[in-house]
């Protein structure tokens, strides 16, 4: 197998570690990188200066995408900012390489629809890498609900919030892609994996509401802040989904609060665990998941992955998934720009 990595910042060089851990040397990899940074980022997100990745993982890199597709990959990993991951996922599609793209798929929805139909009619293996949809306890709280052990839902409160200077301290977070609107950033997006799990839990908003902003002292020109409340349907009838997002709280702080008229959940991804409180005879049950190393979630993610290109069968989050949760989060940032609801179905 030959594989192509396109971007080697934090997440490209965790995906390029593990597949070189989980494939060993059955896989030749290549690389099209643009800045050429020399240092090898650590699992724990460290710049080692002494270290040059490109000899490190022994790769073969290339100044331009042409010149890598031509090539042949196998797979590409698309993992460079936000805002080129669709023409270079497409480049990738018509050179006939299966791909992986990060999140969030876009920050923008009117160029999907072409990356869309090259991948139907090449068929193309498509996954878009939310990796939190591989967590214990995000499968355990998936598993709460569709038991019903809550009765009646009422309503879910998710929040998430992380000081962003201390999210990759081998870069000046001003320059990350986070921090930059042309670069696809915002609170809204770079913190998409909530708009995906909610939506995993409980199907597509119909409508909502958002405020947000740049309301911090964070030198940053996008949001930072965002409150977003949508409304779900449920077993018939409407569910109130609220979403609080942030580039400020320290410690990291991420949460789902899940209310029925039977029980409610808490899932604490911080905590590694989920409690379960049950009204009736007042009980409380608690799953832990407690000295789980993060980076298996990013392992079981390729794995799945390598096994749907290997097998030709649909991934957890295709295409058409990846494109939900972004129009979910895109619809939020426009809600927020014109104070207005925005109806979704």
């Amino acid at each position: 197998m030959k594989i192509l990595m396109a971007g080697l910042g934090g997440i490209g060089q965790r995906h390029l570690r593990n597949l070189r851990a989980l494939l060993g040397n059955d896989v030749e990899i290549i690389a099209y990188r643009v800045r050429r940074l020399s240092s090898v980022i650590t699992p724990t997100l460290q710049v080692d200066d002494s270290l040059d990745v490109e000899k490190v993982y022994g790769l073969r890199v290339f100044g331009d995408l042409d010149s890598a597709l031509a090539e042949r990959p196998d797979v590409s990993f698309i993992c460079n900012p936000s805002s080129l991951h669709v023409p270079t996922a497409l480049a990738c599609v018509e050179a006939g390489s299966d791909i992986f793209v990060e999140k969030p798929l876009s920050n923008d929805l009117t160029v999907l629809p072409e990356l869309q139909s090259a991948i139907e009619k090449r068929g193309t293996i498509a996954m878009v890498g939310y990796q939190l949809r591989f967590h214990p306890c995000f499968l355990r709280m998936q598993e709460i609900i569709k038991l019903g052990l809550l009765g009646n839902l009422l309503g879910v409160r998710a929040t998430v919030g992380e000081y962003l200077p201390n999210w990759h301290r081998y870069e000046d977070y001003r320059t990350g892609y986070a921090a930059r609107a042309s670069l696809g950033g915002g609170v809204v997006l770079s913190q998409i994996h909530e708009f995906d799990y909610l939506y995993a839990l409980f199907g597509e908003a119909k409508r909502l509401f958002s405020v947000a902003g740049h309301w911090s002292n964070l030198e940053v020109d996008v949001e930072d802040v965002a409150s977003t409340l949508m409304q779900c349907e449920y077993a018939g009838r409407p569910l109130p989904v609220h979403l609080q997002q942030d580039y400020l709280q320290r410690p990291a702080h991420r949460q789902c609060e899940v209310v029925g008229d039977a029980g409610k959940a808490i899932l604490d991804f911080p905590g590694l665990s989920v409690t379960l409180h049950q009204f009736d005879g007042a009980t409380e049950e608690r799953f832990t998941c407690e000295g789980l190393d993060r980076n298996l979630l990013f392992v079981n993610e390729i794995k799945h992955f390598l096994d749907c290109v290997k097998t030709r069968k649909k991934p957890l989050v295709d295409l058409a998934e990846g494109t939900k949760s972004l129009r979910l989060a895109l619809a939020a940032k426009e809600s927020a720009a014109s104070g207005r609801v925005v109806e979704l179905s």
